[in-house]
C-alpha cells in the first residue's frame, strides 16, 4: 500500500517507556516479571530504529510529538494493569535513547490512541503535519489505535516495522498487515528514511 507523503511529516514516538521496554532487553518471561506491560527484546531491536528517525527529523526541524501511558482513573480501570497506580515510578518514565528535546510535543495519555487526547490532534494540526510516521509501541494496540484514527483524520501514514514493537511476534505481524492493506504503509525504518530524504 504505497502512501504519497507530503512536505510536512511528524514522527509519532508512542509509550516508549520503561513499562514497555524494562531497563534492558531480557526475554519475555523476565521481561512480564519486571512489568506485565513490557515487551523485552522486541523493545530493544526497534529502539535502534527510532533514533535513527528522530536524529533526521531533528535535524530537517521536522515535528516530533510523543505520548506517555499512564495509569487510567476513569469507572472503567485498565484491565491491563489493575495495579496500575502503585508500580515504580521509574516505569512510566521515557526510555533516556529516546527522550524528547524542547519544543517537542509530549503529552500523557490514558486511551490507545494518541488521539484519544484532543490536544495532541491539536498539536499535530498546528504544526502543518500532513504525513505521519508512526512508532513506538504496542503494534496491536496503541500504534494500531493511533494508525486508525490519523487515517480517520485524512493523514498519510507510514509505519516502519522494525520502529514499532509488540510483545508476540505474531500479533506485531498479523497487525502490521492489516495497517498496510487498509491504513498506511508499513515499510522498513531503511525505506522510510530514503523516502523522506526525498521531500523537497
Amino acid at each position: 500500500n504505497k502512501v504519497e507523503i507530503g512536505k510536512r511529516p511528524c514522527l509519532m514516538v508512542i509509550d516508549a517507556q520503561y513499562a514497555t521496554t524494562g531497563e534492558q532487553p531480557m526475554p519475555l518471561p523476565d521481561a512480564l516479571a519486571y512489568h506485565p506491560m513490557n515487551c523485552g527484546e522486541h523493545a530493544w531491536r526497534a529502539i535502534p530504529n527510532m533514533q535513527r528517525l528522530l536524529a533526521m527529523f531533528r535535524e530537517r526541524g521536522y515535528p516530533v510529538v510523543y505520548t506517555k501511558v499512564i495509569a487510567r482513573k476513569s469507572r472503567a480501570p485498565n484491565r491491563r494493569m489493575p495495579m496500575a497506580a502503585n508500580f515504580d515510578p521509574r516505569h512510566w518514565e521515557i526510555v533516556e535513547a529516546l527522550l524528547p528535546r524542547e519544543g517537542e510535543g509530549v503529552f500523557e495519555k490514558d486511551g490507545p490512541s494518541a488521539f484519544s487526547r484532543a490536544d495532541v490532534g491539536d498539536w499535530v494540526r498546528q504544526s502543518g503535519a500532513d504525513t505521519l510516521v508512526v512508532t513506538g509501541n504496542t503494534t496491536s494496540g496503541c500504534v494500531r489505535a493511533t494508525v486508525i484514527d490519523a487515517y480517520s483524520e485524512h493523514y498519510q501514514i507510514l509505519v516502519p516495522h522494525d520502529a514499532v514493537y509488540d510483545r508476540s511476534p505474531v500479533s506485531h505481524a498479523v497487525n502490521l498487515f492489516d495497517i498496510n492493506a487498509k491504513y498506511g504503509q508499513v515499510l522498513s525504518t531503511d525505506d522510510a528514511l530514503r523516502q523522506l530524504e526525498r521531500i523537497g
